[in-house]
């Protein structure tokens, strides 16, 4: 395999859009290969197999889709309270919306990690270490609620963000930031 760190990067990127794009089917060498402007077959020179492409890309993108820390730690300075839950989801949902494209390509590997062991241990992995730190980050913040709280949030905000992504007008008679703030309220007890 070749070893140029930063080709393989913009390759990983290029199929995250054709997944977002085109879903699990169209991401091809071909198609990623084209999405990044290199010459045809530069993708098969970087991953072994689409499984490989497909686990990579789904390493690549939680790391595109993480915050800035400068920006995580600014938004968590207010006193913890339920309005600061309610600005942080909000922020939240700005992120996601900003990463459109990060967030569907998400949900197609999320899909496709269903039929391939490697890219199903990577999200696992990925998901699961990325909770268990906001889990403690809830608990160790002074946020109200306790660990069931935050998973119930969680839980909710996935169940949120899908609609808003996947079939919009669903909710469309809902401003979303309302529907954040009803979310929040209904599960955040009042400290």
């Amino acid at each position: 395999m070749v070893r140029n760190p930063e080709r393989r990067i913009t390759l990983v990127d290029a199929a995250i859009e054709v997944l977002a794009r085109e879903g699990a089917r169209g991401l091809t060498f071909r198609a990623v290969d084209t999405e990044a402007g290199v010459p045809a077959g530069t993708a098969s020179n970087y991953f072994s197999n689409r499984d490989d492409l497909f686990t990579q890309a789904g390493a690549r993108i939680h790391v595109r889709m993480t915050p800035d820390p400068g920006q995580a730690e600014a938004a968590m300075r207010p006193a913890p309270s339920r309005e600061l839950y309610v600005d942080l989801m909000r922020w939240l949902v700005r992120r996601m919306t900003a990463e459109r494209t990060g967030y569907l390509a998400l949900l197609e590997l999320r899909l496709e990690a269903t039929r391939r062991p490697a890219l199903a241990a990577e999200l696992n992995r990925a998901v699961r270490a990325e909770l268990d730190a906001n889990r403690l980050l809830h608990l160790h913040s002074g946020l109200p609620g306790d660990a069931d709280v935050f998973l119930t949030l969680y839980l909710a905000m996935t169940g949120l963000m899908l609609e808003h992504f996947t079939l919009p007008e669903v909710l469309a008679d809902r401003e979303l930031d309302a529907l954040v703030e009803t979310v929040v309220s209904r599960i955040i007890p009042e400290k």
